[in-house]
């Protein structure tokens, strides 16, 4: 059921360890996990290619949005009565995507396509690139997903649409983790918006290593949670809209913000 608080949403990080390449395990796995939750959720938030790790074989693993995993997504959604949010690897008109979906209890579906692909492993070689910074409204907040390597563009994430959370799914790597605590972060302070980074745990099928580090933030950059790091673990955060209100009232440095045209 539904977190039933007038202006709040909460939300379940999910940091798991992911099947190389398995879809089929992966969806086994987690759907273990959601069903372990049994407290009053609204979102469930899992990491990026969550049905088979960060793989570069699209061909292997690739799927259809009318493909089992979006099915056992609106089938979740609805039975818990939550909003799922991660990414998978879509096929699509001849293309693949990284593409994070949002379903919801409705099975409507909210999509992005990564728009900063990891050229340092040649994921823009793989995968085509998003051009859309998506937005959207699930009982009453305003959310902008994002993808992993987007975390270090905050020109993309700036918050001109005064949404209210900022979300990343992401595989990133223990070699790089100090980055992703810091950006993280920031991205609260800058944006004064919630901040939640979901990352994977365990070794991948290329041996690259994923520490978690999952974590949440608020408008001031306080960290919320207490996932530890390096292990599975399912937290739960509950974000309050006053908190949003009284600090940017408060303070007003979206007010002053700068104005400019991204070009895509």
């Amino acid at each position: 059921m539904p977190n039933s608080l007038p202006n709040s949403l909460t939300v379940a990080l999910i940091q798991t360890n992911l099947s190389w390449e398995n879809p089929t395990e992966n969806r086994r796995l987690l759907n273990s996990k959601i069903d372990t939750i049994t407290t009053g959720i609204d979102l469930i938030v899992l990491p990026e290619m969550f049905t088979s790790g960060f793989t570069m074989n699209a061909t292997s693993v690739a799927e259809t949005m009318q493909g089992e995993t979006i099915s056992w997504l609106k089938s979740k959604a609805q039975e818990k009565q939550v909003a799922i949010i991660g990414s998978l690897v879509i096929s699509e008109n001849h293309n693949y995507y990284n593409r994070l979906v949002c379903v919801e209890p409705s099975r409507d579906i909210t999509q992005y396509d990564k728009r900063h692909t990891f050229t340092l492993v040649g994921e823009h070689k793989v995968y085509k690139a998003g051009t859309e910074k998506v937005m959207f409204n699930f009982r009453g907040w305003n959310i902008c997903p994002l993808v992993c390597y987007d975390l270090r563009f905050p020109v993309w994430a700036r918050n001109v649409e005064d949404y209210d959370l900022l979300l990343y799914v992401a595989n990133w790597p223990k070699v790089r983790i100090n980055a992703w605590d810091a950006l993280l972060k920031a991205r609260a302070i800058e944006n004064m918006s919630y901040c939640i980074g979901v990352n994977r745990v365990g070794l991948d099928g290329n041996n690259y290593e994923y520490p978690g580090h999952s974590a949440s933030y608020d408008v001031l950059g306080h960290r919320m949670d207490s996932i530890p790091p390096n292990k599975e673990a399912i937290e739960i955060v509950v974000l309050e809209k006053e908190h949003i209100k009284k600090y940017r009232e408060k303070l007003n440095f979206l007010s002053d913000r700068d104005d400019f045209n991204l070009k895509v």
